[in-house]
């Protein structure tokens, strides 16, 4: 998808909901996908229909307000789960009355390893044998307006809304050994999240994340210590169990 088109004034009233979550579910769906169908009390946003049934959930906010819903489908659902990473972002700064005041891309280029922020919060699902998790890597627009309203951090300047200019990228892990993408083959092993960091080019807490999170769903494991440091390692023979199949 790609959204080429800037109006010259927005209606700050239709900002109620998110326009990214719309976007990236219409351009997700294929034909004969049923959208919001009402599965073991929780709607979801996409059901595709095969042989198994997909059940496909869209978050663009964080995973802590999902977990309860993905812990419960998994049990009995195919579950794949799709989370857009702006690789690309542009601001536009909208004045209270709708009028757009300036449009300029923002310095932060998002990356994939980001994607460790949320799993802290669902390591136990990825493992599970009906889940699958999608990153689309995208180019947004995030709709800001000075009305004093928002958060303190941006001087009282609130975000409005977001929607999908572009899916430039998608990612799609389908066993926990798929996520062993994000260590940089160059990486010696036993690693430790210092060694990790400086490989990755990341800060130290991010390769926490992703040590905390592989180690959760067997993709490594703790094998010792340097100094204060823990050890890691990769184990192939854990891999076994987490194979996964989705249709």
């Amino acid at each position: 998808m790609s959204i080429n088109s800037i109006p010259k004034k927005f209606q700050i009233n239709i900002f109620n909901e998110s326009t990214l979550h719309a976007n990236i579910k219409e351009w997700y769906a294929m034909p004969g996908d049923q959208p919001e169908e009402k599965i073991d009390g929780y709607f979801i946003d996409l059901v595709r229909t095969g042989e198994p049934q997909l059940l496909i959930e869209i978050q663009t906010g964080s995973f802590s307000s999902i977990a309860k819903k993905l812990r419960a489908l998994v049990e009995n659902h195919k579950v794949r789960l799709v989370y857009p990473i702006p690789r690309e972002k542009w601001i536009l700064k909208i004045h209270p009355s709708g009028e757009i005041v300036s449009r300029r891309r923002s310095p932060k280029t998002g990356q994939p390893v980001e994607i460790f922020k949320e799993l802290l919060r669902i390591p136990d699902i990825i493992r599970h044998e009906n889940f699958t998790l999608e990153i689309i890597m995208v180019k947004m627009e995030e709709i800001r307006c000075a009305d004093g309203k928002g958060s303190w951090r941006r001087g009282g300047v609130s975000i409005k809304d977001r929607r999908l200019l572009e899916v430039q990228d998608k990612l799609l892990f389908i066993t926990c050994s798929d996520f062993l993408k994000f260590i940089p083959k160059s990486l010696e092993c036993p690693f430790t999240n210092k060694t990790l960091a400086k490989s990755l080019g990341q800060p130290v807490y991010t390769a926490r994340r992703m040590t905390y999170c592989l180690k959760k769903m067997g993709a490594i494991k703790e094998v010792g210590k340097a100094g204060r440091e823990l050890l890691f390692e990769t184990d192939d023979s854990l891999f076994a169990k987490n194979e996964k199949i989705i249709q």
